[in-house]
């Protein structure tokens, strides 16, 4: 993870991890992207469904996993939440129209969980998002940016007090 800036949280509970996400809702622009990492379960979604809230979505946020894609356009920015776990091929990424969102010229903000299955088409500029959960429900969130607008947008996000991130290494 080198050549970026890398930030973390600790979350007790679903509700702080969809806080500390609806604190990043703010500082987001069209077409940036966010890679998400973790087990199933580990959070993803409900980092995705505090963003969303933030930005005024008010159609319920679900998991994309038998969907793939799941669009809401109903709030600030327009929301694009990929699943790319039931994918197999690289080919499939052109069906789901991937490339257009992740771009950087995209006109929202971009969610892609599973996105290490196509490590060759990942985006060029990202702010790559890991949640790891415990037996409790205490989840650790790292942020770590990849390229100008990432880095940019991961330090107004830790520089913002309600996110309380702190800097780390890794």
């Amino acid at each position: 993870m080198a050549n970026g800036l890398t930030y973390a949280r600790t979350t007790t509970s679903p509700e702080a991890t969809k806080q500390l996400a609806s604190t990043l809702a703010p500082y987001l622009h069209p077409g940036d992207a966010i890679v998400l990492n973790g087990d199933l379960g580990a959070g993803k979604t409900q980092f995705v469904q505090g963003v969303a809230a933030a930005l005024g979505v008010r159609s319920p946020v679900t998991s994309p996993t038998f969907n793939i894609l799941l669009e809401y356009g109903d709030g600030r920015l327009p929301v694009y939440h990929y699943d790319l776990y039931r994918l197999d091929e690289r080919w499939q990424l052109e069906d789901i129209d991937y490339f257009s969102a992740i771009d950087g010229y995209g006109d929202g903000v971009a969610f892609v969980e599973w996105a290490e299955k196509f490590p060759e088409d990942m985006p060029y500029d990202y702010l790559e998002i890991t949640i790891t959960a415990d037996t409790q429900g205490t989840r650790r969130v790292v942020a770590h940016s990849y390229g100008k607008r990432s880095r940019e947008l991961l330090c107004v996000w830790a520089n913002d007090s309600k996110s309380r991130l702190g800097k780390c290494q890794l």
